[in-house]
């Protein structure tokens, strides 16, 4: 038994019905997320703006139940924090390879330093000696 963490499968979802506008139990049933959370997302997520009508009653339309799977993808498939799932959607966030994706990437080779350590220090040392010097002479 191993203690890595494994990636969880994608949720199968049903398929969103052709209409113009899901009320918030219906988006919840076909995200597989509980309105609660929808109604959190929409806090932190400003893509998310669904329509409000009669007391308050959220309806959201298809291309945001799409953006709603997205969400769902990224924080729980993937693992991105709400920062970083909002990254990812504003388009700031770069694309994480994954590790078999490396595995034909050579590593870098090692740089040699352009500067010569040893002649820093002995004209290190010269300015040492020259401010005991001048130290002196005060």
């Amino acid at each position: 038994m191993t203690d890595r963490p494994h990636k969880p499968e994608p949720a199968v979802l049903p398929p969103i019905p052709a209409k113009r506008y899901f009320t918030i139990g219906e988006v919840s049933e076909l995200c597989g997320v509980k309105p609660h959370v929808l109604r959190y997302w929409e806090q932190e997520f400003t893509q998310l703006k669904p329509v409000k009508r009669r007391g308050n009653r959220r309806y959201y339309q298809h291309h945001e139940v799409l953006l709603i799977r997205r969400i769902r993808e990224l924080l729980y498939e993937q693992g991105f924090t709400i920062s970083g799932a909002r990254n990812r959607l504003d388009g700031r966030g770069h694309a994480i390879p994954e590790p078999d994706e490396l595995a034909h990437i050579p590593a870098p080779a090692p740089v040699a330093p352009s500067v010569d350590i040893e002649q820093v220090r002995a004209e290190l040392q010269d300015i040492l000696a020259l401010l005991r010097q001048g130290a002196s002479l005060a």
